[in-house]
Parts: C-alpha cells; sequence; structure tokens
C-alpha cells in the first residue's frame, strides 16, 4: 500500500504542464501560473517540508513509475503545441508570448529535459530515443553524449565540464560548462566517427544531426508563424537549458574527488524534500544516481555519507542566482564536510 502510494506521488512531475498549457490556451495573466507555481509555490514548500528519507530498495521497475516516463511525452508535446497555437489564435500577444515562452521553457527544464535523463539511462534503444526526443524539444544537442560518456566517468574532476568548481559562480558555470560540453560532444562523436571510418563532419555525427534537424524546426515555424515563433522557440529553449546547467551547478558544486578514486555517494549533493522527489522524479537522490547510474528513478536510496543541500531544487533556485548568499551558504557546508573526513 505505502509503496503504491509513493509510486502514484510520482504523477505530480505532470503538474507543471497542466499549468502551462492553461497559460498558453488562454494567455494574459494566466501564463504566469507555472512561474508561480515551479518556482515562488515550490520553493516556498522546500523550505517548509521536512526531508523524507523512506528508502525503497527494490530494483524491480514497476509499472506506474514507467508510466509516469511515457505520460511526459505527450505532456510535453502538448505543451510546445499550445504555446504556438497561442501565438497562431492570438491568445498569446504582447509580453505575454514572452511570459509563456519562458514558462513553456520551464516546465521543459523541469520535466522534458528530468524525464529525458531518465530515459538515456535506459538500456532499451527505444527509450533512448524517447530521451533523445525530449531533449530535442529543449533545443538540446550535448546533453546525450556529454552525460553519459564524460560527466559520469570523471564527475568531480577537472575532466567533467559539467562540475561546478569552487568559488564559481552559476553564470560562469553556465558559459563554461554549456560550451564545453558541446565541444566536447562534438569531439567524442568525432572519436566513435573514426573508429567507424566515418567523416566527422557530417550527418553521421549526432550533434550535427541535432543541429541541422533543429534548423529545419526553426525555418517550419518561421514560415507558419513568423519571427515571433523563432523568438519564442529560443526563448523557451534558453530557459529551459539554463535550467539543465543550474541543476548540475547545484548537484556537484565544490565536490570533488580523485581521477582513480570511484565516484561514490559522498560525490553529488542530495537532497530529499518533497517536491524535487516527486515533482522532479527523484532526481535530487542524485548521490544514489552517481553511485549505481544504472537504477531506475523510483529505486533511488537516501546515503547518510551524502552532502546534503539545504533545501531542494526549487529552493535553491534564487539563492543560487546569487553568489554571495550561494557561497556565504554553501561554503559552510563544504568545510565542514572536510573537518568530517
Amino acid at each position: 500500500m505505502k509503496k503504491t502510494l509513493r509510486n502514484n506521488l510520482y504523477f505530480l512531475s505532470l503538474t507543471p504542464a497542466i499549468f502551462v498549457i492553461i497559460g498558453n490556451l488562454n494567455g494574459g495573466i494566466l501564463t504566469t501560473c507555472n512561474f508561480i507555481y515551479s518556482l515562488v509555490f515550490l520553493g516556498f514548500l522546500e523550505w517548509l517540508t521536512p526531508a523524507i528519507i523512506t528508502n525503497k530498495h527494490s530494483e524491480k521497475t514497476d509499472f506506474i513509475p514507467k508510466l509516469i516516463l511515457l505520460l511526459h511525452i505527450p505532456s510535453q508535446l502538448l505543451s510546445l503545441i499550445s504555446l504556438f497555437y497561442g501565438i497562431y489564435s492570438n491568445s498569446l500577444i504582447g509580453v505575454w508570448i514572452v511570459m509563456a515562452a519562458f514558462s513553456t521553457g520551464l516546465n521543459t527544464g523541469t520535466s522534458a529535459i528530468v524525464v529525458a535523463h531518465e530515459f538515456i539511462h535506459c538500456r532499451k534503444p527505444w527509450e533512448r530515443w524517447m530521451g533523445k526526443l525530449l531533449l530535442f524539444t529543449a533545443g538540446n544537442f550535448y546533453f546525450f553524449i556529454e552525460h553519459l560518456l564524460v560527466h559520469h566517468m570523471w564527475v568531480g574532476t577537472e575532466k567533467d565540464h559539467a562540475t561546478a568548481k569552487y568559488g564559481e559562480s552559476l553564470y560562469h558555470f553556465f558559459y563554461r560548462s554549456t560550451t564545453s560540453q558541446i565541444k566536447g560532444a562534438y569531439n567524442q562523436e568525432s572519436i566513435r566517427l573514426f573508429e567507424i571510418n566515418k567523416k566527422s563532419y557530417s550527418i553521421n555525427n549526432y550533434v550535427i544531426r541535432q543541429i541541422v534537424l533543429q534548423m529545419v524546426l526553426i525555418t517550419f515555424l518561421f514560415l507558419a508563424l513568423g519571427i515571433v515563433a523563432i523568438a519564442v522557440w529560443i526563448i523557451q529553449c534558453f530557459v529551459a537549458n539554463f535550467l539543465l546547467e543550474y541543476v548540475n551547478y547545484i548537484q556537484h558544486y565544490g565536490l570533488t574527488r580523485n581521477e582513480k578514486q570511484r565516484a561514490t555517494e559522498e560525490h553529488s549533493w542530495e537532497s530529499n524534500q518533497f517536491a524535487s522527489r516527486f515533482i522532479l522524479v527523484d532526481l535530487s537522490r542524485h548521490a544514489d544516481h552517481h553511485y549505481y547510474a544504472a537504477k531506475p528513478y523510483h529505486t533511488l536510496v537516501h546515503h547518510e555519507k551524502s552532502p546534503k543541500l539545504p533545501s531542494g531544487y526549487a529552493g535553491m533556485f534564487f539563492i543560487a542566482a546569487v553568489p554571495f548568499f550561494w557561497r556565504n551558504l554553501m561554503h559552510k557546508r563544504l568545510k565542514q564536510l572536510k573537518k568530517n573526513i
């Protein structure tokens, strides 16, 4: 009974898309619904609710958790369709177009990319394809390669582009991490293609292929809705990928390891707050994910030894956005961690 209830709570991860669709179809002040819900309401909730550290050790992939992941695909597509339909029908006009694009990108970053992350760790080809599809809706063409081939191998070391350095601001990290991961993904593909005697600068290169497909989509949007559609697509993609890098930033900030040392539960920040666990399908149990990368999200467990974030992902967003507050809060915890070693 408790197991079924816990699995059903993951349906809450679909709620941001509902607010997005309502806002996109009705326009006006309703376009702010997802912003208020995801960043303000859930942000406060993360600070007010206690951590839920109950562990579930079963490795079995249950029907409900898998169904929830699959439901995120139509919910993401409907969110994007509603965005452009809102422009077409004039439900979205003026400044509300920008707000709708921001709100939709917020959902893409907290829903589509999060679920894509889960799918690309699956072994079945069709599941990985679903992950790639969701990443495409975020305009992301590097995460699939960099996350699997670089981040999980080199997390916490100088070789990982997605590990935030001690003292580094969110904004510097976003620029450094994004540009380095794009280069890294292209280089990884070049190596792969060289080994099978194919040219790196071709459609066989995943990075190039995704960029070409993005250009095809942008051309279609321009022909259908004009320049405003391109601006909207760029805004929603930027917001989504900024959130992706924000998550990367807080997940490993200041944590390091020797390259010869295995990544363990002590090399990622963990949070067990309600919203981060069930709205983000246990992405916040990131320490266990790096310890056992192949585990499905609903089987990830809490580790006592893992460094703990002061709050959940939504609760930390505005703090991370202000470097002074972030460093003041996190550097104390890093110093305490060193004392406990």
